[in-house]
Formats: C-alpha cells, structure tokens, sequence
C-alpha cells in the first residue's frame, strides 16, 4: 500500500512537473489555473502517501512543497502565515537551555571513572577540539567558495533581522561575555553559550561531592534531559506546520529562487564532507597506522546504518562491537565512543558552519572573517551534550541565533532538506568517532601491531 501510494504520488507529482515546464517554455499551451491544480494533486497524492507512511521526514518534505507552491500561487496570502513560523521558533528556542544543562551536567558528573580516565580523558578532548575546529574550517571554506546562500531576495518585512551586521566588539569584551553573571539571566536573554559554561562548571563541582550526595542531582539532570528529548520530539510534530509556514512566506516575497540555494547547499556540504574525510581523517589514519583495509570493512556497517537513519545512536552499539572486533581494548571504547558523541561530531560542526554563514548570507548581513571565526566558535561550544536530540543541528543554531547576530526566519527554511544533509554529517560523525576511538588507543599504546583476523571483521561487515 505504502509503495503503490509513493509511485503514484511520484507519477503525478512528475506529470505536473513535465506540464508545466512544458507551459513555461510554451510547449503546452496549458492555462496557468489547471497547471495550478495539476500541482495541488501532486502535493495531495504525496500528502496521502506521508499520511500511512507516518513519519515525519515525508511531512516535511510535503510542507516544503506545499508551501512553496502557496507562496507562488498566493503570495499575498503567505505573508499572513509567518505567525505560524515564529510560534515554531519560540518553541524551538524554548528547548535549548534546560537541555543542555540537563545533558553537560549529567554527562559530566555521571560518569563512574571521572578520576580514573584523567589522562585519556585530557588525550580525548584536545583531540576532539582540533579535529572539529578542522571541521568547522573546511565548512567555512566551502561555503565562502561557493557562496550557496546569495541572491535570495528578502523583502524588509522578512530581513528586519537582517540588519547589517553590528560592530565587532573587542576581544576583551567577547571573553567577558563568555561568562555568565546571573544564570537566570543568561537563561532569559537566550545567552546560550554563558549557559554552556555555566553547566561545565556545575557539572565539575558536583563531580567532587560525594556519591551520595551527588546521584540525586545527576538523577534529576538525567531525567531533565530525558524529558526535553521528548519535548524536543512534541515540537517537531509542529515542523511541517512551522516550516510549510517558513516557505510559504519566503517564496512568496523572494520567489522559488531559494530552492536553487538548497539544492547547491546540499552540493556544497557533501563536497565538504568527501573533503574532511579526504584532507583530515585520511592523514590522521595513516599518522596513526591504523590498519585501513580492516578499519573500513569494520565500520562500513555502523556508517551505513548511520548514514541510512541519519540517527548516530542507532549505529552506537554496532560501532563499539566493531572497534572491539580490530583490537580498541573495551575500556577505551567504552569511554571514547560515547564521549565523542557529545564532543566530536565532526559532520555537524561542518554543516553547522555552512548553515551559519549560509543564513547570514541570505539575510544579506557581511561578515569578516574574524566574526566567522567567533561565530564558529560559539558554535563549537554550544553544540557540546546534543547528539541525542532530534534536529540537534538546527535546534542548536536556531538557539544561538540572537547571539550570532542572524535572523531566525531563513534557519526554518533548511528544515526543508535537513533529511538530506542529515544523512550525510550523521554518517561522518560515526566515522570520525570510530578513528578517534583507535587513535586514542594507539595513543595511549594500547592498540595492538596485530588486529583481529580478517575474519572476525567479515563477520561484522
């Protein structure tokens, strides 16, 4: 039923493509209102495949389509939607702070071997910072090379947040402003990074109360970021309605220009991602002497199952196994494998680059490269603790925005092909985490010349 309902909602939504491309380039001489409902059928025939598939990804791409066809079809009525949008904002940034006191605090004060992994742990953390600080690099290159996010024309009603950009400030006062003066007010102002440092601190000092004392607040920290996973979840059956809303209200004051800007977003991020892996991971294999040939038949499964679900957790306990399988000893992989998930996504911190300086761009607002490089690094620090959360990616840049100086409108717009790119970055995450987690075992000496038989790898593989 599911795939006799995706071939036809593909068959008419292609009829509907082919008619008016035809009508466009004067091939059909078809009126532009049946053209408009040929569309509407299509967008149907897809909308009752998502409805029996129901998940979320197919409605988000039915709002896409929906809502840039309404923003076509009816722009002055779009620009009445975008209330819809911002209610979909202001819960987004809602999220973000008690999840990320919730995860920083438990993770770091949770841990059973907090003392015991001093050294590794130090190891671990300057290699994860370097590797993503590469990240971000390359995604800042990649998307001031191809420039994905110019020539979106935004209407003064729609770019009102799109000012130019505000003074640098001096790097006295950018320091200062790390550190938060009252919680409570970093917490109301949405000064997220202050929140980030503040719960690295509290997580800190509550690691060296005693266990009796500390299990009751890791406890309430664990099930505070439980809860705001599923809070997260109870948002994002809002997105289609929120992002179907956001298109409708872009395309009807900029045009369908913007879906051109997607499309080359997408290029550029997985033209990023070949290039990490290609001109990072690569040299920092062959420095380690990692066994390539068994290293890759052994993640090849946690990558794919990665890459498919777009979901890093689903490929976690397979990615253990199979570090175990080529020699990590358990302790390490048990430490750095988890970790890393907090502090080595090397795919998001590439697409949260390109996705920063991509809004920025359609907005319109200039940056130097200084304000690039702060920006990065806000990022870097604020995504810490997320890995488990829906659409981590965005939840994180749609938070910071106020700080980083963007608007929040153009943010939702990359809802519309976050499945995409998420499949992409989520699989180098796995990948990245798998190489750290034997990098840090050749490190510490502890990886064995010879790995397990090939056998064993096939097996996983």
């Amino acid at each position: 039923m599911k795939k006799k309902l995706l071939i036809a909602g593909i068959a008419v939504f292609t009829l509907a493509a082919i008619l008016t491309a035809g009508a466009h380039w004067n091939t059909f001489p078809i009126p532009e209102p049946v053209l408009i409902a040929a569309r509407w059928v299509a967008i149907a025939a897809l909308a009752a495949y998502a409805f029996v598939r129901r998940s979320l990804t197919p409605w988000i791409l039915v709002s896409m389509l929906a809502g840039a066809e309404f923003g076509h079809d009816w722009p002055y009525a779009a620009a009445h939607l975008k209330l819809l949008s911002q209610i979909f904002l202001r819960l987004i940034t809602l999220i973000i702070a008690p999840l990320l006191f919730g995860t920083l605090v438990s993770g770091i004060a949770g841990h059973p071997d907090l003392k015991k992994v001093g050294r590794m742990g130090i190891k671990a953390i300057v290699y994860f910072e370097v590797v993503t600080t590469l990240a971000l690099l390359i995604g800042l290159a990649a998307i001031n090379i191809s420039k994905a996010g110019t020539g979106v024309q935004l209407q003064a009603g729609a770019a009102s947040a799109a000012s130019p950009a505000p003074p640098r400030p001096a790097a006295t006062e950018i320091i200062l402003h790390i550190f938060p003066e009252n919680i409570a007010k970093s917490v109301a102002e949405g000064q997220i990074l202050q929140v980030v440092i503040f719960s690295i601190l509290f997580g800190i000092a509550l690691a060296q109360v005693p266990e009796q004392r500390r299990r009751p607040m890791v406890q309430f920290c664990e099930s505070l970021s439980e809860t705001m996973f599923r809070f997260t979840n109870m948002v994002m059956l809002f997105a289609p309605i929120g992002i179907g809303a956001a298109i409708a209200f872009t395309v009807g004051q900029g045009g369908l220009k913007i879906i051109g800007n997607l499309f080359q977003l997408l290029v550029t991020l997985y033209c990023a991602l070949l290039a990490f892996i290609f001109l990072v991971l690569l040299p920092i294999a062959l420095l380690a002497r990692v066994p390539l040939r068994k290293f890759l038949r052994a993640v090849a499964e946690p990558v794919s199952i990665a890459f498919g679900t777009a979901t890093s957790e689903a490929a976690l306990p397979r990615a253990m196994e199979a570090m175990e399988s080529i020699g990590v000893p358990r302790p390490i992989v048990a430490f750095v494998m988890p970790t890393g998930y907090s502090f080595n996504l090397d795919g998001s911190s590439i697409y949260l680059s390109l996705a920063a300086i991509f809004v920025a761009q359609v907005a319109h607002i200039p940056l130097s490269f200084g304000q690039q490089l702060t920006m990065m690094l806000t990022l870097m620090l604020t995504s810490k603790g997320v890995a488990g959360v829906s659409k981590a990616s965005l939840v994180i840049l749609l938070g910071t925005a106020d700080q980083l100086g963007l608007p929040k409108e153009p943010i939702l717009i990359l809802f519309a092909v976050d499945q995409l790119l998420d499949m992409g970055r989520t699989a180098i995450n796995v990948l990245g985490n798998c190489l750290a987690t034997v990098v840090i075992a050749r490190w510490e000496g502890e990886f064995p010349e010879k790995t397990a038989s090939p056998a064993v790898v096939d097996a996983l593989a």
